[in-house]
């Protein structure tokens, strides 16, 4: 990102303070966006990704009261799109304004405004140099079983990540070459770009791509980009209770930095294959329980399995109807405080496909035993 990209950008709105809003006002907002779009509260949406990306780039300037003096200072210089009052002369005439007093040059003595870049955004003006860049990220997928998944589990992800190149050991040049000093930004990797008037701001070199070398006999094997690919193999420890479609992130595990910059992260979208017995809702386990007719209408203690221990009993009232939950309380999946969900047994009554003529007489007996007015009568009005 070039420095005129940062300059345009206005963090005050981004994090919904302010100008003069203070720093706890500016840490409190901060908290509140953090929170609301963090992707561990949102696995798998692209669009709060980005507002967090957005929230922490802002927090960092403004969160730091020197970054924040010399913000203000750049935002103040490019406000209406340009240098306000001083493109092209001072106020009311006089000695024209000499854009060496802000970018440090012969007549600055130093300390310029290229050196409110640099201390802002790690340029150092004229004497920039490539910046360490933070490694790509990674999104693999992990599949696990539904017990896996209540319980826990570690599993091995074998992924093929970038590294140095071995036939050039990262250097992009061929076997027995070297890369040379880019001559369009002497090895700094950024040069001078103009954003109009007789003012520059540093940008990415175009020639050498922010590297500061350039390679005249690029390397067969990566094509001189200096990167290949190699695989490895990671153990990666999925939590107790992970949900399905759910995504973990393990700090440090993406792709490494470049020129020092710290690796990426790893995105480990779970996915739980079905259990043949349960089911879940949330944090609570559920369990479907067939019951005979006798037990629904007269009651009865009905023995049902739990994913992880001993069966429990259930008590089914006399005159159960048929679909109606009971819970059990502690035997769902574990909770990040570490209590558990509950398991949700619901009943249905089971009606036999056959009847041999003793059952049938008994439930003939007792469709006479209860005979009364029909139970559908409400359905058909008065």
């Amino acid at each position: 990102m070039t420095n005129t990209d940062w300059a345009n950008k206005d963090f005050y709105k981004v994090l919904g303070v302010a100008k003069d809003a203070s720093q706890a006002e500016i840490k409190k907002a901060y908290r509140k966006l953090a929170r609301a779009n963090h992707p561990d509260s949102k696995p798998g949406d692209k669009a709060a990704e980005e507002r967090f990306k957005a929230i922490a780039e802002a927090y960092d300037v403004l969160g730091d009261e020197t970054k924040r003096k010399q913000y203000d200072e750049m935002r103040t210089l490019f406000a209406g799109g340009g240098f306000g009052p001083f493109a092209g002369g001072r106020p009311g005439g006089g000695t024209p304004f000499d854009s060496s007093d802000l970018f440090g040059g012969a007549g600055a003595g130093g300390g310029g405004f290229a050196d409110v870049l640099g201390d802002l955004f790690g340029t150092g003006g004229r004497r920039a140099r490539s910046r360490a860049r933070r490694g790509a990220d990674i999104e693999t997928t992990a599949t696990i079983g539904f017990t896996e998944s209540v319980e826990g589990v570690t599993v091995s992800l074998r992924l093929a990540a970038e590294s140095a190149c071995q036939a050039c050991r990262g250097t992009g040049a061929k076997a027995g070459t070297m890369p040379r000093v880019c001559p369009d930004c002497e090895g700094v990797g950024m040069r001078a770009a103009s954003v109009g008037g007789a003012f520059q701001l540093n940008e990415t070199c175009p020639t050498c791509r922010g590297r500061g070398m350039v390679v005249d006999d690029p390397c067969p094997v990566c094509n001189g980009s200096g990167r290949g690919v190699s695989d490895r193999t990671i153990q990666a420890r999925i939590p107790a209770g992970v949900k399905d479609g759910q995504r973990i992130r393990l700090r440090g595990k993406g792709a490494p930095g470049e020129h020092g910059g710290q690796a990426g992260d790893l995105f480990v979208v779970v996915k739980v294959q079905p259990h043949p017995v349960f089911g879940r809702s949330g944090d609570n386990l559920t369990l479907t329980v067939p019951i005979t007719f006798d037990e629904a209408a007269l009651g009865a203690d009905v023995k049902v399995p739990t994913l992880l221990g001993a069966p429990v009993t259930v008590k089914i009232p006399a005159g159960t109807p048929s679909g109606r939950t009971f819970r059990v309380r502690g035997r769902g999946a574990p909770r990040k405080d570490g209590t558990k969900g509950d398991l949700l047994v619901t009943v249905e009554v089971h009606v036999p496909p056959t009847l041999n003529d003793e059952a049938r007489k008994a439930v003939e007996a007792y469709k006479a035993a209860v005979a009364g007015p029909d139970v559908r009568s409400g359905l058909f009005g008065s």
